[in-house]
């Protein structure tokens, strides 16, 4: 049985059809797993956070930014707060309804850049390369700092009425 068959009796197509950029990516997941255990144990593993925890406080402030959220500071100095460590932070001092969801959510959008950089690198003629590992170490921290925290849910939740919005539009869809 080819790869393909196999691949088509066990997951979705669209990830068979992409099964490169998985490959590509599943080094970089491994060592993002592996930072994560080891970052409970020492302070210092904290260095291998840096990156994600740039690009996800950004994602907060750029998005706050555009939706007119007003963030006002940013840090990705590591705190300890009570029993954990807060990472970083940015203030915004105008969240409402329309705009707490996705300035809160918008580190979900770091996703997106491991599977950009693993099209890139995947193109046709693609064969590994020492650099292929510097991304694998770039990419791991972005699996990381891609999922909002809980205090970036409870801030979300302030965006219900979005929920009626996206409602009234799937039973349009649905219905018309």
């Amino acid at each position: 049985m080819s790869f393909a068959a196999t691949c088509r009796a066990l997951a979705p197509a669209v990830l068979c059809q992409h099964s490169d950029l998985v490959v590509y990516l599943i080094p970089s997941a491994a060592l993002a797993f592996l930072i994560r255990l080891l970052a409970g144990s020492h302070p210092v593993f904290f260095l291998f956070t840096v990156a994600g925890t740039i690009c996800h406080e950004l994602a907060h402030f750029c998005i706050g930014l555009l939706t007119g959220a007003r963030p006002t500071s940013l840090t990705v100095i590591p705190r300890r707060v009570g029993r954990h460590w807060e990472l970083g932070s940015v203030t915004l001092t105008r969240v409402r309804w329309y705009n707490a969801a996705p300035a809160a959510l918008a580190p979900v959008l770091i996703i997106l850049l491991p599977f950009a950089v693993a099209w890139w690198r995947t193109r046709p003629g693609w064969s590994f390369q020492p650099l292929d590992l510097a991304l694998a170490f770039a990419l791991a921290p972005q699996f990381l700092s891609f999922w909002p925290s809980g205090g970036d849910w409870r801030i979300a939740v302030r965006s219900w009425p979005y929920l009626f919005i996206i409602g009234a539009a799937g039973w349009l869809c649905f219905n018309l």
